[in-house]
């Protein structure tokens, strides 16, 4: 059979790197069977072309992979490739906690003809088989002998063959500034940011995620060989390719178990596969110092933290009382010590946000080293213990708002501001964040740094302001780098003429000079 492996866009913006599901299942397709992927978000597609493309390449099956943000585009796509007669699968964590909304068996209309429940790493080979004989069944779950839910083990991960995917298309480097970036060397006329996965599952639960019911609160890992040897292969292509590669290692909790973290990253520093990387890690496991060092020392250069409010009782109120705000300053400055930065997120409409919550946000923000805030809103996902608390509470204004895809529209009624407040405490957020007087302040804090710390900040923020205010063509493009043409004048003009010696900033003295006291 000739396959093909689907991932829908959203519509509004790009994500920033493929996503693993599809390189995953490829490898896990059994023997005798062409595997052709496509996202959604490198390869835009509407519903006509979709059906086109399944004609012309006589695709036999298609897999459909979608988050609920993306599930409106999804069933889209998969009804127009159902026109064409072609047998539709479907998976992720939507249509795991909505099967009967996909196979139409909830009075709406029919998307696909199969739905695999969970993770499909033990499911995948047997519904390609099902399907060659003609014989797709309706869902397929994970489950052992006595019919319980069965998490599959990471143990023998397959092998991801890095080497020969084609990963131009998930370049990060808009083609108006690559001539730029290719004069300062280095391979910066190209950064693809990979997806390496250690492990699954999260313990904590909190209220609005979707995580532990999908992967469990058990964790799985795959063992240190199998993600050191992954890595070694990813550095060994950069270097041919002479071009950068970052991975994102997509673990919902990267750090959960600290003494087996600490353990890969040893051996990933003993082994020589140092790679630029990012995690997801929670706030307090970054309490830990030699987990902080071994996280630098690998090549971890930012770390996802889910932050989500400044206020201790919103975090209490979502299951996120582990959380500490008394201690964000600390965690963060630990980190930017060692030279690694933070992406910090935040959600507000939490059920104690007031108006002003941005700005309250952002003050504090302001106080901390320089990093990469991102703004959102409280979105009861399907299944989940929020979803059902304003639920039964009647809060809930748009019941399935998932049909309906609006990006950063809230879906319930907040407690204490209006819904049009929300949505405005968002834009002021994201428009105060990324202004260019702002930029240009992340950028100049680092002022002591090499260049490079100065333009990994300076590249990352204006990727990460394309979440919110979407940078598409050339001209919006045009727009964004005119705005910012002093903070960019500024490291073209080290980049060609070197740096002139500077003083030391006050505040660096200082430290070092309290430093001398203490050990004194």
């Amino acid at each position: 059979m000739r396959i093909l492996l689907y991932n829908p866009d959203n519509g509004v913006t790009r994500n920033f790197m493929p996503h693993l599901w599809m390189f995953l299942l490829q490898s896990l397709t059994p023997p005798g069977h062409e595997v052709l992927l496509i996202d959604g978000n490198a390869k835009p597609m509407d519903e006509v072309q979709i059906a086109q493309y399944v004609r012309d390449e006589k695709i036999d099956l298609v897999g459909i992979g979608a988050m609920t943000r993306m599930i409106a585009k999804a069933y889209r796509i998969a009804d127009a490739i159902r026109a064409t007669g072609v047998k539709v699968v479907m998976g992720g964590p939507h249509v795991t906690e909505l099967a009967d909304e996909a196979l139409g068996r909830d009075g709406g209309p029919q998307h696909a003809d199969a739905v695999a429940l969970g993770e499909a790493d033990e499911t995948w080979p047997q519904i390609v088989n099902d399907a060659a004989r003609g014989e797709l069944k309706a869902i397929y779950a994970p489950v052992d002998e006595t019919g319980k839910d069965r998490k599959p083990s990471l143990k023998q991960y397959p092998v991801i063959p890095w080497e020969s995917i084609d990963l131009g298309q998930f370049n990060l480097v808009p083609k108006v500034v690559t001539p730029m970036l290719e004069k300062l060397g280095a391979g910066w006329g190209s950064f693809r940011i990979i997806p390496v996965e250690s492990g699954r599952g999260c313990p904590y639960g909190c209220e609005f995620c979707t995580v532990t019911g999908f992967f469990g609160d058990s964790i799985r890992f795959r063992t240190n060989e199998s993600v050191v040897n992954e890595l070694l292969l990813l550095k060994a292509r950069a270097r041919k390719e002479k071009g950068q590669i970052a991975v994102f290692f997509i673990d919902d909790n990267f750090a959960i178990n600290v003494k087996r973290t600490k353990s890969l990253l040893r051996d990933i520093i003993a082994a020589g596969a140092q790679v630029h990387w990012v995690a997801q890690i929670s706030a307090n496991l970054l309490r830990d110092e030699e987990l902080v060092d071994l996280i630098a020392a690998s090549g971890g250069k930012w770390v996802f933290i889910g932050m989500e409010s400044i206020d201790p009782t919103n975090l209490k109120d979502v299951n996120k009382g582990f959380n500490k705000p008394g201690e964000y300053a600390e965690v963060l400055e630990r980190l930017a010590k060692r030279n690694v930065y933070a992406i910090t997120s935040f959600i507000f409409g939490m059920d104690n946000d007031t108006t002003g919550v941005a700005e309250r946000t952002l003050s504090q923000v302001r106080t901390w080293p320089p990093g990469l805030p991102i703004f959102g809103l409280l979105t009861p996902l399907p299944a989940t213990p929020l979803y059902k608390r304003l639920e039964a509470a009647g809060r809930l204004t748009r019941v399935k708002h998932w049909q309906e895809f609006i990006p950063f529209a809230m879906a319930h009624t907040p407690l204490k501001m209006t819904i049009e407040e929300a949505h405005a405490e968002v834009k002021y957020g994201w428009a105060h964040a990324y202004s260019p007087e702002a930029l240009e302040k992340a950028v100049d804090s680092l002022d002591d740094q090499p260049l490079g710390y100065r333009l990994n900040i300076f590249i990352a923020r204006m990727c990460f302001r394309g979440i919110y205010f979407p940078m598409m063509g050339k001209m919006a493009w045009a727009k964004v780098v005119a705005e910012n043409r002093r903070t960019i004048f500024k490291l073209v003009r080290e980049a060609v003429f070197g740096r002139k010696a500077r003083p030391r900033r006050p505040e660096v003295a200082f430290d070092e000079a309290k430093e001398s006291q203490v050990s004194a």
